[in-house]
Parts: structure tokens; sequence; C-alpha cells
């Protein structure tokens, strides 16, 4: 039998991002699947790659920050590029959610479209089609993806302040 090539899928970033978030919380597949708002099976397939790329360890429990934070640093924008495109309805994205929101002065907002947004900008194709709908009910995770939208789309300073803060939500100091 063939080994299966297991390459990451963008969602998977959303899944660690969210297991990181829980911190010291416990939490089940099915927590991080209604969190998420995808499927049992898509969050154990994720878990899966995760702890293949050694994004996790291999309890599947522990994200592994530091080589998490690397890849969102250095490979993200080139494994799941993304421009912006036409105006749209959405949910604020990027520079246009917090915490960017605060630090940067923009005329042009990015969004993630979605029909019950209040935000009305370029769209920015999500990680996973339901992130809009997983970001209303769950803060943090909006904001840990709004700052890995700011690194997919970002400009120089952009990418700088989202790795900033993303530094301090994955608890990495320095």
């Amino acid at each position: 039998m063939q080994d299966k090539q297991q390459n990451m899928k963008p969602h998977d970033l959303a899944v660690l991002l969210r297991i990181a978030a829980y911190g010291q919380q416990p939490w089940s597949q099915i927590s991080l699947a209604q969190a998420l708002c995808i499927s049992q099976s898509e969050v154990s397939k994720s878990l899966n790659r995760s702890k293949n790329a050694g994004l996790l360890d291999p309890s599947g429990k522990i994200v592994m920050r530091r080589a998490l934070f690397e890849f969102l640093q250095y490979g993200l924008r080139y494994a799941f590029p993304q421009k912006p495109g036409a105006l749209v309805r959405g949910v604020a994205t990027s520079h246009s959610a917090s915490p960017l929101k605060e630090q940067i002065q923009s005329n042009e907002d990015f969004v993630w479209p979605f029909g019950k947004g209040n935000v009305r900008g370029q769209s920015i194709v999500p990680l996973y089609p339901t992130v809009p709908q997983a970001v209303l009910k769950d803060q943090v995770l909006h904001k840990l993806l709004a700052l890995v939208d700011a690194l997919r789309v970002g400009r120089a300073r952009e990418r700088e302040l989202a790795l900033v803060e993303l530094k301090h939500q994955l608890d990495l100091g320095e």
C-alpha cells in the first residue's frame, strides 16, 4: 500500500490557533468542531495532518507554538496566498479588525464576505468557508484569524505588527 501525502490545509491553521487559545483549558474534538463551524471528522483529519507536520505534539493535544509561529511568519503567505478582491459586505479582517484596527489608520477595509456582516470592504477569501460564522461567536478566534490575514495580505508594516501581536497571543515572550 502506498503512503498518502498529508499536506496541510488552510483550516488546519484555524484548528491550531483555536487550540492554542484554549491555553490550559480542556478541549475536545467536538468543542473544536462547534467553535470552528466544521465537522468533527475534519477536526480529526486536521489534527493528524498537524501532528505529521510537527505543529502538534505526538499526543495531538499541545500546539508546538514556536513551530506554528515560524510557519505563520515564513510560510503562510506563500502556502495560502490571497489578494484583495471586489467590494462586498462582510466581517472585518486583517488591519480592519482588532487588534490592528487600533494601530493602523486606513481608508480601505478588508472583509470576509458574509451577508450578515456589518462592514463594506475588499473581499478576502477566508482560510475556510465558515470563518465568518465562527468568528462572530468567538472574539479570540476573530482576533487570531484577522492577524493571520494581515500576514497573508498586509504590507510590511501590517505584517510586522501582526507578528508582534501573534507572538504575544501565542505566549512566546521576547
